[in-house]
Parts: C-alpha cells; sequence; structure tokens
C-alpha cells in the first residue's frame, strides 16, 4: 500500500481523528495503523483497564474488546467505499465473533471488505495478539454485515 497523498481521504490520520472524538473509542486509545480501499489495521495497545479479574499472572484481554475492535473495523473498512469516508453513515445489523485463543497483549485487525453494495456491507476480520514468545498469532475472526445509507 503506497502512502496517503496529503488531504487523502483515506489516510489513517483522517481515520484517527474520528476516533479521538469518540469516548469509547479513544478511551480504548485505538489506533488506525493502514487504511485502503475496502481495506482497515487498526490497533488496541495492551492495557491493565482491559483484562479479566484472573489471578495475577493469568491477566487476558476481555473478549470484548475483541469484538469491538471486529465491529469497529469492519465499519471503517465499509467506509473506505463511500465517496466520503467521513460522512459515511451505516449501521451494523449482524456481528459475528469466534474466539480461537486468549490474548494478552495488544489486539490488531485486519479488515477486508467482502461485499459493499448500495445497502448492505459484509466484512471480514482477523484479530492477532502476541504470546509470550512473541510470535504473532490469530486470537479471533469474526464477519460483520452492515446497512449501508447512501
Amino acid at each position: 500500500m503506497s502512502e496517503p497523498e496529503v488531504g487523502d481521504p483515506l489516510s489513517p490520520e483522517r481515520f484517527q481523528a474520528f476516533i479521538e472524538q469518540h469516548g469509547y473509542l479513544s478511551w480504548l486509545n485505538l489506533t488506525v495503523e493502514a487504511v485502503g480501499d475496502g481495506y482497515v489495521e487498526m490497533r488496541i495497545p495492551h492495557d491493565e483497564k482491559l483484562v479479566n479479574p484472573f489471578p495475577e499472572g493469568f491477566e487476558r484481554v476481555h473478549g470484548g474488546i475483541a469484538a469491538t475492535l471486529v465491529d469497529t473495523a469492519s465499519g471503517f473498512a465499509l467506509r473506505t467505499t463511500f465517496d466520503d469516508p467521513t460522512d459515511a453513515n451505516l449501521t451494523t445489523t449482524d456481528l459475528d465473533v469466534s474466539y480461537l485463543r486468549p490474548a494478552s497483549d495488544d489486539l490488531v485487525a485486519t479488515a477486508e471488505v467482502v461485499r459493499a453494495g448500495g445497502s448492505m456491507g459484509v466484512v471480514d476480520v482477523t484479530v492477532e495478539s502476541r504470546k509470550p514468545s512473541g510470535e504473532r498469532t490469530e486470537v479471533a475472526v469474526g464477519r460483520a454485515s452492515y446497512r449501508l445509507f447512501r
């Protein structure tokens, strides 16, 4: 993916500005890592406030954080299919998340549009984290459907 030009409607900075104005997403410290046509990569850094209250040494990120990332990355990926991504109007109609293994580090979601029609859109998302060994691994996969208001 090439570097975005100044004023590029698909620049990560334009999408990040939306997140900074959103209470919940900014509280999660969500960042937009990459944006392309039908594609978004986002990251939520590991933070103690996001882990389940398990015994010390067994802290795992709450599954709802991965689900939020699937939903948010899907919506942002679909925004790239609009003429003006920052002014897109859409809403989640279905969200499915399958958890593969616990996460104990940053979460990184890669979202790719499967279909963006006139009124409906579908996106597949993979959420990855790092194992204690440092290896990046899938921790969840998801699919979201959206109603698009074009």
